[in-house]
């Protein structure tokens, strides 16, 4: 498996202001939009191109432009949205899709609740988005699910990883790559990332 760390001195000060405990819900959402920004940049940096021909205002040239389906995000909600909403600025035509899942607490394992994907996901490069990849068990149910739905082509982005998570991953997935802007120390005893900067969701959406 292919683990990108985006290092950039913008994500990392915008990741720090991230976690801090005392960062209000308005600026967190702020940052982790720009951050999702930059991540985008990365993960979409091998996008197939094709040449086309154009009249600039003084001569005709030749430049690229993608070539094939437009891509697919898919959220993992709710925290993917966070991410999700700064990557549609960078590409506003890309298809979205949605898979809910949440954590049994007990058994730190996913439920899914929802899933909502473009009928035609098989045809293009799907890219799915959560900050948290911790234990990694929804990270990979996630993708299990896509590829229920003829998805072929994936990545997976995230904010922060977990060492635990990405071994899950790996061993559950080894030929999906995965873009992350940092990983963490190690997980505690409820499956949360440590340092980490909480639960995503609720310092999002400034919920408990």
């Amino acid at each position: 498996m292919a683990v990108t760390v985006v290092s950039h001195p913008l994500i990392e000060h915008k990741l720090t202001l991230l976690r801090r405990r005392e960062t209000p819900t308005a600026l967190f959402r702020q940052l982790l939009r720009e951050i999702s920004l930059l991540l985008a940049y990365e993960v979409t940096r091998d996008l197939d191109l094709e040449d086309v021909e154009i009249e600039t205002p003084l001569e005709r040239t030749r430049g690229s432009r993608l070539s094939g389906k437009k891509l697919c995000f898919v959220s993992v909600l709710r925290a993917g949205n966070g991410l999700l909403d700064g990557m549609l600025d960078l590409v506003p035509s890309a298809r979205v899709g949605h898979i809910g899942l949440y954590r049994d607490h007990a058994t730190l394992q996913p439920v899914e609740y929802y899933a909502k994907l473009p009928e035609d996901i098989g045809e293009r490069l799907t890219i799915l988005v959560d900050p948290m990849l911790a234990t990694g068990n929804s990270a990979v149910a996630a993708v299990e699910r896509l590829r229920t739905r003829g998805a072929r082509r994936i990545k997976v982005l995230c904010l922060i990883a977990a060492p635990e998570g990405l071994r899950t991953f790996e061993a559950a997935l080894p030929d999906v790559p995965v873009v992350v802007a940092a990983v963490d120390r190690q997980l505690d005893e409820r499956g949360y990332i440590r340092p980490g900067l909480g639960d995503a969701g609720d310092r999002l959406y400034g919920t408990r």
